[in-house]
């Protein structure tokens, strides 16, 4: 028997009697299962089964097995952290897939009830009618959850304001590993005591903490609370009666390690009804620390720290960025804002702040919310953007966000800079700078022995410097793996015993989480780099230049922030906001193919097919690419992967009908009528069943003159006119010839000489993204060998189709990398309004009403191309543009095409495309560059009719595709 149908055929003895005993769902499969061996951490622990609890008594009967088998059990929300506390070797119960919801909602009270997997955005969403919002925001508030979030104690940028989440708990409802269900919150010293004298379960708890508060209560009241920012350790200062013997703010921050967390009741804070920002920028890295504790002073929501590090990967990584020119002069800056109930109030604040602080630095003063969300995007995506730098190195978690007291923050940073010198690491920094919370990635070598040896020492020097400095080992993630064992370094061995008393107390079996606070695993222990290095062969045939060529490296972009699982913004990850499953992340299909390059728990190397369903619902849309912090390109990867899983091996008919699609319309071109008819007629059934396509879809018509064909003869040359090559993409050319006469008569009409090949030409994308690269390869080179006289003399290649022009410009150089006729090719490509927008002033466009337009960006475009230009030119040509720059519209070329992906395909346009369409003005036209977006609003039930951007100015110029005027 194989490795992979041994692997497959693996039950446990528990899960059929888990399985009989849950509404929801269990897995065991090593698919699932890899899936979830890793968080957002360094770390790898492959549990033995997965639960999606859908509701309570779900969670109470998989308490029950694991207590009969004696089975870890960790809770998991999004698995966004960092310190390797979401992951187990036991049962992992993922909360965020069915126990999501929002149980009620009381503005006026200003509390809320919520289940653990809910999103804190959704909360904050949900309060934002009523002028509220639930305080702690860390940077992953549009994924992570509340339950993760208590979980952790998360802070967030706000934290200045509002506290940690464990000042915003007010109710915990909790079951305990032998299945007592307890509501927890502030007790009265009389309930206390009548609880404590209860013959059962909960007395037993109730003694054991009274015990603890009685032996320990000198040493906790010495000790705590410690810095603002301390999260590490339990909130033991919570079970004193001065705190009101708050067990509920005592388990928060517990990190899943005493009880599981069923539903809370969580206070809402008032938000302030506008806000601005001061940009502070200094020559000196450290300046900006040195100034935090006379900021503090003013009365401001936040105060976040950014380092030229951090900025140059930005700067390098997305060079077009809205907020670097937002940003002054400087080394270091600090992002201040403030908050009143009118915008007079928060700008007269800002103004006050960079009034006082102009001699210390240059200040800026930011009030438009397109503005401040650029900057603050910068701040919310630094540990994805600082995880690969400049120099290609790649940084990693570990000592993540250690907390000083602020008054203290330039000194450390001093201390801490040296340390890292000593160690001969570099790392980048940014933070909470008004908490004295710090997060840094460093280049660790945590591939080998020695460098996991070097890893243990400079964690331990660490832990070392933050207590010297009155500070937390951690200010916001929690202790994990990564610093539980450190904790002796920052405290003393009495609340260390404590701590004990009080984990044994709630768990006595020692089910929940075992081996985080207390009892520590080895922090250089289960290194996911170490213990699984790749046994597969990871070279690529694509360049993947980034990566030298690596598909091991690539895979390590990921993580795991987890970008991918928002809900709403942005283009990634269409397919897992349509199903909602992991693997369908990006963050899932990368780990995935981590597993399965390791060998261990994934098998099958290259014909694994765990990881071929996993990626088969990847829609190459390329959104990760944008939208993924540190690049992680899938529709690359799976691409490579395609090609290796299916080599010398017999493919779906998809990647031969729809893979081989320009050359069966360069057959069929002869005969357009047979082709249409076979395609529309009795016929179409068992074309469809043949080629592997939905029969759901209608197959494209093709055009009865394709536009080589149809372009009526070129004027005599003119050899003042500036020279453009259109590129005749096949899906122009073929299926929509008039978008492509009506870019020319544009172009003509503005005094461009408009060259076209002399024979059909293809980019070779059709058979690339199945993962036919050789063919893909031979056609790139024919057609770059073709078209090199054309664009000799820095002529411009001008494309319509966006999927084919981002090609040719990027993903080109990967396939073929050292041919120098498709470098050259590359670096004449330009989308059709990069070209037109510095040329269209001198047009003579007709004036007409303004009229609205919503626009769909193609996906590839928003990833590659970009989209400014094209707005210039829609709002020239007298269109108000609305762009929705969120989503994909789930055809995604031959994706919603192919048997089997309709429902998904569908599914995703419903997620932001087709809403937005129904509810668009009456009489707004509906652009959309692409072909499968156009295909893909024929397909629905809408009624508007998309067009080109081509056709957009033709019709603004009064031309026709023939260069005859319409009006």
């Amino acid at each position: 028997m194989s490795t992979t149908a041994r692997t497959a055929a693996w039950k446990p003895e528990f899960a059929e009697p888990l399985r009989d005993s849950l509404t929801g769902q269990a897995r065991f499969d090593p698919g699932t299962r890899a899936l979830y061996a890793t968080d957002a951490s360094n770390y790898r622990r492959v549990p033995q089964g997965v639960v999606f609890p859908r509701d309570e008594n779900d969670v109470a009967a998989t308490l029950d097995v694991a207590r009969q088998y004696g089975l870890p059990v960790t809770s998991r929300g999004a698995g966004t952290s960092v310190a390797g506390n979401a992951m187990g070797e036991g049962l992992v119960l993922d909360f965020s897939r069915h126990m999501n919801h929002i149980e009620w909602l009381d503005p006026h009270r200003r509390l809320a009830r919520v289940q653990p997997g809910v999103v804190l955005d959704t909360v904050r969403n949900a309060a934002e009618p009523h002028g509220l919002t639930f305080g702690p925001d860390p940077s992953t508030h549009s994924r992570c959850t509340l339950g993760g979030m208590i979980g952790n104690n998360s802070c967030g940028t706000h934290s200045v304001t509002w506290g940690k989440t464990v000042d915003n708990v007010r109710e915990l409802d909790v079951l305990l590993s032998d299945g007592t269900r307890l509501t927890l919150g502030p007790t009265e010293q009389a309930r206390w005591d009548a609880l404590r004298c209860r013959g059962d379960r909960t007395g037993r708890l109730y003694r054991g903490l009274h015990e603890l508060v009685t032996e320990y209560g000198p040493d906790i009241r010495e000790v705590f609370p410690g810095p603002r920012r301390r999260v590490s350790g339990y909130n033991l200062d919570q079970l004193l009666p001065e705190h009101g013997s708050d067990l509920a703010r005592a388990l928060v921050g517990s990190e899943g390690s005493c009880a599981t967390v069923l539903s809370a009741t969580v206070e809402l804070v008032p938000s302030p009804a506008c806000r601005a920002m001061v940009v502070l920028g200094f020559t000196d890295g450290y300046a900006a620390a040195d100034l935090v504790p006379r900021i503090r002073d003013h009365p401001v929501l936040a105060v976040e720290g950014l380092t030229a590090e951090l900025v140059e990967v930005v700067r390098e990584r997305n060079p077009a960025s809205p907020a670097l020119p937002l940003l002054p002069r400087g080394r270091s800056w600090l992002l201040v804002e403030t908050g009143g109930d009118d915008a007079g109030t928060a700008l007269r604040r800002a103004r006050t702040l960079a009034e006082e602080f102009s001699d210390r630095a240059e200040c800026v003063v930011r009030t438009d919310p397109h503005e401040t969300a650029a900057l603050w995007r910068i701040r919310e995506e630094g540990s994805g953007y600082s995880t690969r730098m400049t120099d290609g190195s790649q940084r990693w978690s570990g000592w993540e966000d250690a907390a000083v007291p602020p008054e203290n923050l330039g000194a450390y940073l001093r201390e801490f800079d040296a340390l890292l010198g000593e160690f001969g690491y570099r790392g980048a920094s940014y933070g909470h700078y008004g908490e004295g919370c710090i997060h840094v990635r460093i280049d660790f070598d945590l591939g080998s022995r020695s460098g996991a040896a070097d890893y243990r020492a400079f964690l331990e020097a660490a832990a070392d410097l933050v207590a010297a400095h009155g500070g937390s080992l951690s200010g916001e993630h929690g202790d994990g793996q990564a610093r539980s064992e450190l904790l002796p370094r920052m405290y003393p061995a009495r609340i260390l015993q404590a701590f004990e008393k009080f984990k044994n107390t709630f768990d006595p079996e020692g089910l929940h989480n075992p081996g985080v606070i207390t009892s520590p695993r080895p922090l250089d222990r289960d290194l996911r780099v170490l213990v699984a290095p790749p046994r597969v062969p990871s070279a690529t045939e694509l360049a993947l230049s980034a990566d030298d060529g690596d598909l091991a490296s690539a895979t390590r972009r990921c993580v795991g922030v987890g970008k991918c699982l928002n809900a709403s913004g942005g283009v990634m990850c269409p397919s897992y906001r349509a199903t909602g499953e992991e693997k369908h992340s990006t963050r899932g299909r990368a780990h995935l193919l981590f597993e399965m390059l390791a060998g261990r728990t994934v098998g099958g190397g290259w014909r694994s097919e765990q990881t071929r369903q996993a990626l088969d619902l990847c829609l190459s849309c390329k959104g990760c690419k944008t939208d993924c912090p540190v690049g992680v390109d899938m529709a690359a990867y799976k691409a490579e992967f395609l090609y290796r899983h299916y080599r010398r091996r017999p493919r779906p008919a998809a990647h031969y009908s729809m893979g081989f699609l320009p050359l069966w319309l360069a057959l069929a071109r002869p005969v357009p009528g047979l082709f249409n008819g076979l395609a529309r007629g009795r016929a179409a059934p068992l074309l469809k069943r043949l080629g592997g396509i939905a029969p759901e879809r209608e197959l494209p018509t093709l055009a009865r003159h394709s536009l080589l064909e149809a372009r009526p003869n070129p004027p005599a040359p003119d050899t003042a006119a500036e020279r453009v090559v259109l590129f005749p993409d096949t899906f122009t050319n073929q299926f929509e010839p008039h978008i492509g006469l009506d870019a020319i008569a544009v172009l003509e009409t503005l005094g461009q000489r408009v060259l076209l090949p002399d024979s059909t030409v293809c980019c070779g994308l059709t058979w690339y993204s199945t993962g036919q690269l050789g063919t893909a390869r031979r056609v790139l080179r024919r057609t770059a060998r073709h078209l090199a006289p054309l664009v000799r003399d820095d002529t411009p290649l001008l494309g319509l189709e966006p999927s084919c022009t981002a090609f040719l410009r990027g993903d080109a150089l990967e396939l073929v990398p050292h041919d120098p006729h498709v470098r050259a090719l590359a670096t004449a490509t330009r989308t059709f309004a990069e070209h037109l927008s510095p040329r269209w002033e001198h047009s003579p466009r007709q004036a007409g009403p303004s009229e609205e337009a919503l626009v769909q960006v193609h996906c590839h475009q928003y990833a590659e191309l970009g989209f400014t230009a094209d707005r210039e030119l829609l709002e020239a040509a007298g269109l108000r543009a609305h762009v929705l720059d969120a989503g994909c519209c789930g055809l995604a070329g031959d994706f919603g095409f192919e048997r089997g992906h309709y429902e998904v395909s569908m599914a995703c346009a419903e997620h932001a495309l087709l809403p937005a369409v129904r509810s668009a003005p009456d009489g707004s036209r509906v652009v959309a560059d692409g072909f499968s977006c156009r295909t893909q609003l024929r397909h629905s039930d809408v009624a508007a009719r998309p067009v080109h951007l081509a056709s957009v100015l033709a019709d603004a110029l009064g031309v026709g595709g023939s260069g005859r005027k319409t009006r």
